[in-house]
Formats: C-alpha cells, sequence, structure tokens
C-alpha cells in the first residue's frame, strides 16, 4: 500500500475540550484557579461560550450559571476597583471574591451530583 492509500485517523480532541460535564468541572476549576492565575478564568469564559448550547438542558443551566458568575463578578469587580477611592472598595472586592467562590462551589458540587442549576438567571446563590 503506498502512503496515498492510507486514510488518516481522525484527530481525537481531548474530552474536557468538548461540551459536557467534563469541560464544566475544568471551568470551574479555571475559575477558583483565576484567584492566583488571573488569566486562567478568560480561559474557562472563553471555554463556556464555546461550548454553550451544545448539551443537554442541566448541563446548558451549568454553562448558563458559569457565564453569569464570571461577567457578575467582573463587573462587581470593576465597581469595586472604583469604590477603592472612597475605601468601600476593599470590602466590595473580598465580598465579590467570596461570591465567586460560593457560586463556583455550589456549581462544583451540584454538577458532581448531575443536578442541574435551579435558577441560573439568578444574580444571587
Amino acid at each position: 500500500m503506498s502512503s496515498e492509500d492510507q486514510t488518516p485517523e481522525p484527530h481525537q480532541t481531548d474530552r474536557w475540550l468538548e461540551p459536557g460535564k467534563t469541560n464544566l468541572q475544568v471551568i470551574y476549576i479555571l475559575y477558583l484557579a483565576s484567584f492566583f492565575i488571573g488569566i486562567s478564568g478568560i480561559v474557562g469564559i472563553v471555554l463556556a461560550h464555546l461550548n454553550r448550547g451544545k448539551s443537554a438542558p442541566w448541563i446548558e443551566s451549568h454553562y448558563t450559571w458559569a457565564i453569569r458568575t464570571f461577567w457578575l463578578g467582573l463587573l462587581g469587580s470593576f465597581i469595586s476597583f472604583i469604590l477603592m477611592f472612597v475605601v468601600i472598595g476593599m470590602l466590595t472586592i473580598i465580598l465579590v471574591a467570596i461570591w465567586v467562590v460560593v457560586r463556583t462551589v455550589i456549581g462544583l458540587q451540584k454538577l458532581s451530583r448531575n443536578e442541574p442549576i435551579d435558577n441560573p438567571q439568578s444574580w444571587m446563590i
């Protein structure tokens, strides 16, 4: 057989890049890691946006939750930064960080139990 007769094997991607439970676990972990490695949160939000709309409805509730957690956390951080000039920003940035961690942990817990997020559009926990 010549090399022209052989068909190349299809490219196999890693499971963590494909939409689903493993991908969401990676996204949640990237969010937590962003407290130490800032860019990891950006990687997480890109993965979430790329894979949204490609899974079962209960998984989609997690993508919505993760995306809102990132953007609302970023908004809260921006507002806290502005409030640093009137000193209250130090308190609000801590509250925003706690809020992000709690939402991320809730997402990981529900994901491990194969449960949807009850109200993924919520601003709260």
